[in-house]
C-alpha cells in the first residue's frame, strides 16, 4: 500500500512537472514569435536633432566586405558603366563589342544601361542621372552582373518640360528626398513623382503658422513657374533660392552628425533612422560602413530637403519608435530576383513598407534596407 501511494505521487509529481514543462516552452514559444526580428547586429546611438529632424545613426559590430560592387555613381564617373536613351543613335560597347540598341525608340520611363566593367553594379532607387532627354532616378533597387547584356531600366522623369538634346547621362550626387522616393520606389507612379518634386513633400504639412514649412509649397511653385520651367529637380533643390536653406540646414547636421560619431570605437556606422517634427518616418542602412559613407552626403541632403519642406515642428522621436524601424515587418511581401545576382523583396504592414535588396555572389549579403512610413 505504501509502495502504492508512494508510486502514485512520484506519478503525479513528474506529471506536473512535465506539463510545467510543456507549459514553459509554449510560453517561451509565443514569447519568441512575438518578437519582430531584428536585422544584423544593430543598434541606435543618441539622436543628432536640428530644428525638427532627428537623426540616429545606426552602428554594428559588423561590416561586410562590400568591395565587390560599384555604385552608379561610381561606374558612371569611370566610365564602366553607360547609360543611355532607350533607343538612341549609334552602337554601344561592352568588353570592347558593339552591341545592338536595346529599342528603337526614347522612353521616359525607360533607359538601356551597360555594365562594361568588371563587378556588379549597385542602384538605389531615388538615385538621380542627368543628361539625355530629361533627368531621370532609378526606379528601384537592383544590382547589374558585369558583362550582362544592355539592360532595360525602368526610371522617373524628375524633369518634367523638357524632351530634348543628347543621349548620354552623367553621374551626380544627388538623391531624391523621400517623399520623392517614396513615390517611385514604393508607389510607383510618375504622376505622383512630378507632384511631390513640385510640393516639396507628400506628407501633411498642417499645423500652426509657428510650425510653417521653411521651404513652402507655394514658394517651390514660384521658383519652378520664375526660375526652372522645366523642373528639373537639381535645378529646383540646388538654386540660389531654394539651395541656400538646404546648404545651411545640411552643414548645421553634419557638424553635430560628425561630433557626435567621432568617438566610436569597435563599432562602424552603417545607417541610420530618421525622424521628423516626432514622427519616425525613414531609416536606410547598409552592408558595410563603406556604402553608408559613400552615400552619407547625398542622403543627408536628401533628408535634409525634406525637413525643410515639412511642419518645423521641434520635438525629438523617442528611441523605442526609431528602434521599431530596425525590426522585420511581417506583412505581405514580394519578391523579385535573377538567378546568381540579386534578391529583391518588399513587406509592406499598414504604414510601413519594407526593401531589401540582397546579393547573392559573391557572398548572400543585404546589400541596402529601407524602411519608410508611407505618406501617402
Amino acid at each position: 500500500m505504501e509502495h502504492s501511494l508512494r508510486s502514485a505521487f512520484i506519478g503525479a509529481l513528474l506529471g506536473i512537472c512535465a506539463l510545467g514543462s510543456v507549459v514553459f516552452i509554449w510560453a517561451g514559444s509565443g514569447s519568441h514569435a512575438s518578437q519582430p526580428k531584428l536585422e544584423g547586429e544593430w543598434r541606435l546611438l543618441d539622436p543628432i536633432t536640428y530644428e525638427n529632424i532627428s537623426i540616429f545613426p545606426v552602428v554594428s559590430s559588423l561590416s561586410q566586405d562590400t568591395s565587390a560592387f560599384v555604385t552608379l555613381e561610381e561606374g558612371l564617373s569611370s566610365g564602366e558603366v553607360v547609360v543611355r536613351e532607350q533607343g538612341s543613335d549609334g552602337m554601344a560597347r561592352s568588353r570592347g563589342a558593339a552591341l545592338p540598341q536595346y529599342n528603337t525608340g526614347a522612353s521616359v520611363n525607360r533607359l538601356v544601361l551597360i555594365n562594361r566593367g568588371k563587378r556588379p553594379v549597385l542602384l538605389l532607387a531615388g538615385e538621380l542621372v542627368s543628361g539625355g532627354k530629361q533627368d531621370r532616378i532609378i526606379a528601384k533597387d537592383r544590382i547589374v552582373a558585369p558583362g550582362a547584356d544592355p539592360l532595360p531600366l525602368d526610371v522617373f522623369c524628375v524633369e518634367h518640360g523638357r524632351w530634348s538634346s543628347g543621349s548620354q547621362f552623367s553621374a551626380t550626387d544627388t538623391i531624391v528626398h523621400p517623399s520623392v522616393r517614396e513615390q517611385a520606389a514604393v508607389n510607383q507612379n510618375q504622376n505622383e513623382v512630378w507632384e511631390s518634386v513640385r510640393k516639396g513633400t507628400t506628407a501633411s504639412t498642417a499645423a500652426a503658422p509657428s510650425a510653417a514649412p521653411r521651404i513652402a509649397a507655394g514658394d517651390l511653385a514660384e521658383v519652378v513657374a520664375n526660375g526652372e520651367p522645366t523642373q528639373s529637380y537639381s535645378k529646383i533643390y540646388q538654386g540660389s533660392r531654394v539651395g541656400v536653406s538646404v546648404d545651411s540646414f545640411v552643414d548645421a547636421v553634419q557638424r553635430r552628425f560628425a561630433r557626435a560619431t567621432s568617438g566610436i570605437k569597435g563599432e562602424h556606422i552603417v545607417g541610420v533612422v530618421v525622424a521628423y517634427g516626432g514622427e519616425v518616418a525613414w531609416s536606410d542602412v547598409f552592408a558595410s560602413s563603406d556604402l553608408f559613407h559613400h552615400y552619407w552626403s547625398k542622403l543627408l541632403r536628401s533628408y535634409a530637403v525634406e525637413a525643410l519642406a515639412r511642419p518645423s515642428i521641434r520635438e525629438v522621436a523617442s528611441r523605442e519608435d526609431a528602434d521599431e524601424f530596425l525590426q522585420r515587418l511581417r506583412g505581405r511581401e514580394q519578391v523579385e530576383s535573377e538567378p546568381g545576382v540579386y534578391r529583391w523583396s518588399e513587406i509592406t504592414e499598414g504604414r510601413l513598407a519594407q526593401i531589401e535588396l540582397e546579393a547573392l555572389q559573391p557572398k548572400p549579403m543585404t546589400l541596402h534596407r529601407l524602411l519608410l512610413r508611407r505618406t501617402s
